[in-house]
């Protein structure tokens, strides 16, 4: 990725006093920005349409197409990018009408070099907050949340130690660990504790993205690029520039794309779709899967260059089952939250409910675990959890809580018997096809695995 000096963004400087232009450019420089320069607003447009930037620093008074019709030009067309404008012919008239026109900021000359660069470091954390918040809706996600990962068992106290370690790095970072182990609760924290703690958090799941829309949804397009490319789209690279990409699932990138997503992560460029001109970007990339990397670089499935250049900062995360004494924590921590947004105060959880938790195998992990607690506390308004209900895998030693699983008048058996049916008729309709089996259950891939593992079910045997 660029180096620290890149990682302020890039600001194109308009100006057509020749000097003028060359000192501030000389200037951003210096304070570590990427700097473009242009004579007047005709070549800066031009110079727009080749490549993006993350900030324009326009004079006001120019001759032809001047500061303020420059602005409303670039307001139109790229309304998501801050123009400041800079001028030695100041009055509050004019000051009002540039803001009205869509400017970011106004600047008398001579501008202090202090005051400019924190006018121009403002402008830019208010565009990566509105990139980052316009993602998130888009996406139907939420904003970050500020939970730290918690546990006291050894092997999860040294996974994040290293998680903080890395943090104070801009070092990829690359997490393993069984689904629903906390990765991106990890990723988030390094995340946060980073120094780009306040630019852009972007997830994205690898496993689902079509291959013929990869390139667009990591690097973006221009309109007009192909069909279907009603206006210009910004890729993930570029929402999460100065920030930081959690690729999750990175084990499923096809092999197309592991090129594309090396060549970025060397060089921190890429080409958007319709443009000429490369795009740098500063992103410092998380990725996390749950497959076997080395074995799939055995067998060709992944390249072993990308491999290499993802596994800089490696944390393995231990799944519930090997930090069992982190399940009363976890627990209570969990009916706390649940109980919270429920509106009603949290119950305490009994010695035998805790001791089927304990019991429990747990193969979704601390998600499951969450999730029964949900399920349990929506449909049990008491003051304590007395039990849970529980479908354990076959030999499983909670199996052992609450009877036979072979008596029919046991619940947990026959939750267990109608979702397997359930499973099993998507399959039939589907004709084996997982990814169409998942959306008629209306769950992920992902969780679809989890059911067919948990019920011992082979697709292959149950499509038609």
């Amino acid at each position: 990725m660029p180096d620290a000096k890149t990682a302020r963004g890039s600001v194109l400087i308009v100006e057509d006093e020749p000097y003028v232009r060359a000192s501030l450019g000389e200037l951003l420089q210096s304070r570590g920005f990427d700097v473009i320069l242009s004579a007047g607003a005709a070549e800066a447009q031009d110079q727009l349409r080749k490549a993006p930037v993350d900030l324009v620093l326009t004079d006001l008074k120019m001759p032809g197409v001047d500061g303020l019709e420059l602005v409303r030009r670039l307001h139109a067309a790229h309304p998501d990018l801050p123009v400041l404008v800079l001028t030695g012919h100041g009055t509050i008239a004019s000051a009002v009408e540039c803001i009205k026109a869509g400017a970011a900021d106004y600047i008398l000359k001579p501008a202090d070099p202090d005051a400019l660069e924190l006018a121009l470091v403002r402008a830019l954390e208010r565009r990566a907050l509105q990139r980052e918040v316009s993602y998130l809706r888009a996406a139907g996600a939420e904003l970050p949340s500020s939970a730290e990962p918690l546990g006291e068992t050894a092997l999860w106290r040294k996974a994040i130690e290293h998680a903080r370690a890395a943090a104070r790095t801009d070092a990829t970072v690359l997490l393993l660990g069984e689904s629903g182990t906390g990765k991106e609760l990890v990723a988030r924290q390094i995340h946060a504790l980073s120094a780009r703690g306040r630019a852009p958090y972007v997830r994205v799941n690898c496993a689902a993205v079509p291959l013929d829309l990869w390139e667009s949804e990591f690097f973006g397009h221009r309109k007009g690029s192909y069909t279907g490319a009603i206006a210009d789209r910004e890729g993930w690279f570029r929402l999460a520039h100065g920030g930081t990409l959690f690729m999750d699932e990175i084990g499923a990138m096809p092999q197309p794309a592991q090129a594309k997503i090396l060549r970025v992560l060397q060089d921190g460029e890429f080409h958007r779709i319709g443009e000429e001109h490369p795009t740098r970007v500063d992103v410092r990339v998380i990725a996390a899967t749950n497959a076997d990397l080395e074995a799939e670089v055995k067998v060709g499935r992944f390249r072993q260059d990308l491999y290499y250049r993802l596994n800089v900062v490696r944390i393995e995360l231990p799944p519930l089952r090997g930090r069992v004494e982190d399940i009363p924590l976890l627990a209570a921590s969990f009916v706390r939250e649940i109980s919270t947004r429920l509106g009603r105060p949290a119950p305490a959880i009994s010695p035998q409910a805790m001791g089927e938790m304990k019991a429990y195998s747990w193969p979704g992990n601390v998600r499951e675990l969450r999730n029964v607690l949900e399920r349990t506390l929506i449909l049990s308004a008491g003051a304590v959890i007395e039990s849970l209900e529980l479908a354990p895998l076959a030999g499983d030693p909670a199996s052992a809580a609450g009877g036979s699983e072979s008596d029919p008048a046991n619940l947990r058996a026959a939750l267990a018997a109608r979702e397997k049916e359930v499973v099993l008729e998507a399959l039939r309709r589907s004709g084996g096809v997982r990814k169409e089996a998942a959306r008629l259950l209306g769950i992920d891939q992902r969780n679809l695995g989890y059911y067919l593992h948990k019920h011992g079910i082979d697709p292959d045997r149950h499509s038609e």
